[in-house]
């Protein structure tokens, strides 16, 4: 996507425009105002660029699904199981889900992504009305589609219910109305249509320049955690089926997924990545080794290394994986520290020395040594071995019970990691179990834990486990921020038990 990444810089330097129409008021800096270049084939590619950087937090400081404070990938991991960070502050209470409406660590992406969805309505039509080559033109329109219904999906998982504009009058309209909030049928009938058509309108994968664009493959992925969100089982099977005949396949080696291995459309896994570089910015970086590793943390090789160490995996997280397990070559319990007088790499214990919890390296330090903080390594959204264990806890309560069809999905996934198959004639409850934990095993760190927690009713457990006592059931959801309640007087309502 380098090419994308130019054609931005000419977007950015557009007018600011607000873009918030029922949402009046919010915070947002503009991507900005395309309507002087979209008459223009070269403007119709640069608008739907643009609704792309949302996928990295826009102007966020490595938001989206990158690796700070407001990553969608970081908030998962840190109100979950999965993470717990060293740094205090306000990250206490969001483990804690200790949080209100005036806590913008929570409610800052609401007022991020509402816009992105009025800015994407606008972009169909004025994209919809250019005259430009019409498979070209199904296509931009296919990819917009995907974009607002991911945006929206990902406000409805966290949110509950948000108004999805999809008049462009409306969207473009800074004195439009306030109108209250949709019901949870309207908001996911949306989401599911842009999905689906979007799947309709795009090929079934991209490669090269166009790698880390929306495909039909990621289209149907972000349906499928849709329908498992509803809990409509037998669509999820069925989208999921789809997904296994398009030519993904699990990589050889786990950790390949998180090294340079998989840049430009080279992995058969990846199905959407946030495609990073080492100098183009910070929003479109990793950063993940520098927010993971402990400060005295020294690469074997002498690769230059930025380490904050505020990332943590919670011991009693990391003590379920088999000690066999291949993926324990990316999570940490010892790392080195430097090297002997004769090269002999120095290893230190993270739990001996008294550290919240193991190294969640995940990715590979960037080999060309290019930046200590910003690395090239991609981040993914979505991988083929998330649709397979989605798969096999699909077939799992669609049947209630698993057939050979679920275990081979679960079994696939263990035998990359190096273990056994699980023992046959397991009940429904095991086998969710057996998923449960998988789950956390395979993709902890990249964002879908909470939405899983939250599948399982396990969300506020975890918390009310760990000692907090601010985890009630509402907390499934993060509150709105107070800014759009008091702004619309009333109109746009509060999530219940926030005041």
């Amino acid at each position: 996507m380098k090419c994308i990444y130019n054609q931005l810089k000419l977007v950015l330097l557009a007018s600011a425009v607000a873009l918030t129409a029922c949402e009046k008021g919010l915070e947002y800096k503009s991507y900005g105002d395309l309507s002087s270049v979209v008459t223009t084939p070269q403007g119709a590619v640069a608008n739907v660029n643009a609704a792309y950087t949302g996928l990295a937090g826009g102007a966020d400081w490595q938001g989206g699904w990158d690796a700070g404070t407001y990553a969608w990938r970081t908030q998962a991991m840190m109100t979950t199981d999965e993470g717990v960070c060293a740094w205090g502050g306000n990250w206490l209470p969001l483990r804690a889900l200790n949080y209100t409406p005036d806590f913008d660590w929570v409610t800052h992406n609401y007022t991020r992504y509402m816009p992105y969805i009025s800015r994407i309505t606008i972009s169909l039509n004025d994209i919809g009305n250019l005259a430009i080559d019409e498979t070209l033109k199904k296509r931009y329109l296919g990819e917009l589609k995907a974009l607002r219904a991911h945006y929206a999906e990902m406000l409805y998982f966290n949110y509950g219910p948000v108004t999805i504009v999809t008049d462009a009058k409306i969207a473009a309209d800074p004195n439009a109305p306030y109108v209250p909030r949709p019901t949870k049928e309207v908001a996911v009938a949306q989401i599911e249509k842009d999905f689906k058509e979007a799947a309709d309108a795009l090929p079934d994968k991209f490669s090269g320049q166009d790698y880390g664009r929306f495909s039909k493959a990621a289209a149907l992925t972000g349906l499928m955690k849709l329908y498992m969100h509803e809990k409509r089982w037998n669509d999820a099977v069925t989208t999921g089926k789809a997904i296994t005949q398009m030519g993904y396949a699990l990589l050889s080696n786990y950790e390949d997924n998180f090294n340079m291995n998989s840049k430009g459309g080279n992995s058969t896994e990846m199905i959407l990545a946030v495609v990073c570089s080492a100098t183009g910015g910070d929003q479109y970086s990793n950063m993940w080794l520098a927010h993971s590793l402990p400060g005295d943390y020294a690469d074997s090789t002498g690769i230059p290394l930025t380490a904050w160490g505020g990332y943590k995996m919670p011991w009693t997280s990391y003590d379920k994986f088999d000690k066999k397990d291949k993926r324990l070559k990316v999570l940490l319990e010892s790392y080195p520290t430097g090297k002997t007088a004769d090269g002999k790499v120095i290893y230190k214990n993270a739990r001996t020395d008294g550290q919240l919890g193991a190294v969640p390296m995940k990715f590979a330090p960037d080999p060309s040594k290019a930046n200590s903080q910003n690395s090239a390594i991609d981040f993914p959204i979505y991988r083929y071995a998330d649709v397979l264990l989605m798969l096999a806890e699909s077939i799992n309560e669609a049947n209630g019970a698993p057939n050979q069809e679920a275990y081979d999905a679960i079994n696939a996934v263990r035998k990359r990691a190096g273990l056994g198959d699980l023992p046959a004639g397991l009940s429904k409850s095991q086998f969710l179990a057996k998923i449960q934990d998988e789950r956390l095993f395979e993709l902890w760190g990249e964002g879908w834990r909470k939405d899983d927690l939250i599948r399982w009713n396990m969300y506020t457990q975890r918390a009310v486990n760990d000692g907090s006592t601010t985890a009630q059931a509402y907390k499934a959801l993060l509150p709105l921020p107070r800014t759009v309640v008091n702004q619309s007087n009333g109109v746009i309502k509060q999530n219940e038990g926030y005041n």
